[in-house]
């Protein structure tokens, strides 16, 4: 069950990705970077919710737990991700990767990884209804 979840994760890339190059070539410069990082974090959580409620439905979770456990993999699998790409294959300094995460500078996408950890519980809960 797990190693279907984990290669469903390379998924959520995939549509991250998406999402990024969409906000770069077509709303980046009408919006600014910041309104722009907000506007696709947006649509982000909103697309990877759509993909892990077909997940959830296409693979049952059978219990709380489980649903947890997918929620925290896909939690470290981003972050190492994130760090790991950003910065040894993008080329992107540390300081720019660290910037995304200062939620008082009105960056938002802790909210990308909130949702990614709990989505797989949440829909876990609403199928078990």
């Amino acid at each position: 069950m797990f190693v279907k979840y984990i290669l469903g994760w390379l998924v959520l890339v995939i549509i991250a990705i998406i999402n990024g190059l969409i906000r770069n070539e077509f709303y980046k410069e009408a919006l600014g970077d910041l309104r722009a990082h907000q506007v696709s974090t947006l649509t982000g959580i909103i697309l990877f919710g759509l993909v892990i409620w077909g997940f959830t439905r296409l693979w049952k979770l059978t219990s709380a737990r489980q649903a947890w456990t997918i929620g925290f993999i896909w939690l470290v699998m981003t972050i190492a991700f994130e760090f790991v790409f950003g910065h040894f294959v993008m080329g992107n300094p540390w300081s720019t990767l660290f910037h995304d995460y200062n939620i008082f500078a009105g960056r938002v996408w802790l909210l990308v990884l909130i949702w990614t950890t709990v989505a797989p519980y949440v829909f876990y809960k609403f199928t078990r209804k």
